[in-house]
């Protein structure tokens, strides 16, 4: 892959910032894909050549599909698909949850993803290549004590990446999953007062790990679920 064009879901997130910076260090051209336009001009600027901004819902299909088409004529190519956007909830145990909130975790950690995935692919498929990659998460390997409709969704996620893999894996495309642990952002420092964020992954140290699953040298992996779990 000589100069590749990198798509990123979620990328005026904290995550998506520090995935960005990465692949913009390596060379590669940036698509950034976020649902708060706003959100994404503060932390990317203006166009470039090297970097597209684009705002879409992931949950509409077609606002999803209109922004990978815009991102396919201005680029030409997305060779690698690096799918951030999610979502987190917790709080009423399995016997308790509403439908709504398991409608909802299911919205941002599957649907999502089987949005960009159907704009994405078809691309894929037709040059010969590509890599995706998918944020799972460590904690949804099992479930946890009130966060049921979460740890749900998050392996619903895992397994759709395994099935993809198996699916494209003979077609030049290769599929695999990152697992975190809890992510030392702003957020979860706000969010957890009394932890010690030395134990948590480091957006930037995620973001390698991706980048590195979205390049040649991962050529030969193929629906890997990789626990990137710090020192927890």
């Amino acid at each position: 892959m000589a100069t590749p064009t990198v798509l990123i879901t979620g990328a005026a997130g904290h995550l998506g910032r520090a995935v960005a910076a990465t692949f913009a260090a390596q060379g590669a051209r940036r698509v950034l894909l976020d649902r708060n336009a706003d959100a994404l001009r503060q932390a990317f600027g203006a166009d470039t050549a090297q970097q597209l901004c684009l705002s879409a819902d992931l949950l509409d299909s077609g606002s999803t599909q209109q922004a990978v088409q815009s991102a396919l004529g201005e680029m030409g190519q997305i060779d690698v698909l690096c799918h951030l956007a999610g979502g987190f909830g917790m709080g009423e145990p399995v016997h308790a949850t509403p439908s709504a909130t398991l409608e909802r975790m299911l919205d941002l950690n599957v649907r999502a993803f089987l949005h960009i995935s159907e704009a994405v692919v078809p691309a894929m498929l037709a040059a010969g290549r590509g890599r995706v990659v998918t944020v799972g998460a460590f904690g949804a390997q099992r479930g946890g004590a009130h966060m049921g409709a979460y740890a749900a969704s998050k392996a619903a996620l895992q397994r759709l990446t395994e099935s993809m893999s198996a699916e494209l894996k003979g077609q030049g495309i290769n599929v695999n999953c990152v697992l975190p642990s809890i992510i030392d952002t702003a957020d979860n420092r706000a969010a957890m007062p009394d932890a010690d964020p030395a134990q948590w992954v480091a957006p930037a140290a995620l973001a390698d790990v991706i980048a590195f699953l979205g390049s040649d040298a991962a050529r030969a992996i193929h629906g890997a679920s990789i626990p990137v779990t710090g020192l927890v």
